[in-house]
């Protein structure tokens, strides 16, 4: 039963302040397959994109998942295929995940037991900066603000479990 400051903090659908959904288990949370939508922002010159498509998770041999993205990327009116590949292996605690690109260079850590988490990735001159929020059982966003010398974007995912 949660403590009165708990309940206070939860509302029925089990968010947290703020409008969180706690994530005990950021593995198991992400297995399967979800629809994806990404804006690009091009800041600094004015011009959007968009992907579409969709992300299976899937587990690998010697724990963790595989995160196999694949859909179309349309930039300027140039629609085309576009897929990425990246490693969620268990993190140095539970639930969390130590997420790597398909060739294993560490990409960012990952703990969304608040339902929140921002990670940094620094890529030669710029800095990654991305902000993961859980919405529900079947909902998540990231948004990665990307600034330095070569980059000024903003690129806002967002996940739709499938059922």
């Amino acid at each position: 039963m949660p403590s009165p400051s708990e309940s206070r903090r939860q509302d029925p659908a089990g968010r947290h302040e703020g409008g969180f959904w706690p994530v005990p288990d950021v593995l198991a949370h992400l297995a399967g397959r979800w629809c994806v939508e990404r804006t690009v922002r091009d800041l600094a010159g004015g011009t959007e994109g968009r992907f579409e498509g969709g992300t299976v998770f899937r587990a690998l041999d010697g724990g963790g998942l595989l995160h196999e993205e694949s859909g179309t990327f349309t930039w300027q009116g140039v629609a085309r295929p576009a897929e990425r590949t990246l490693r969620f292996l268990p993190g140095p605690r539970p639930g969390t995940a130590d997420v790597r690109f398909a060739d294993g260079r560490p990409f960012h850590d990952l703990d969304l037991a608040s339902g929140r988490y921002v990670a940094d990735h620094p890529c030669a001159a710029d800095l990654y900066r991305g902000e993961f929020t859980v919405r529900d059982a079947d909902h998540w966003r990231t948004v990665w603000r990307v600034g330095g010398p070569a980059k000024d974007l903003v690129l806002t995912t967002d996940y739709v479990r499938e059922d």
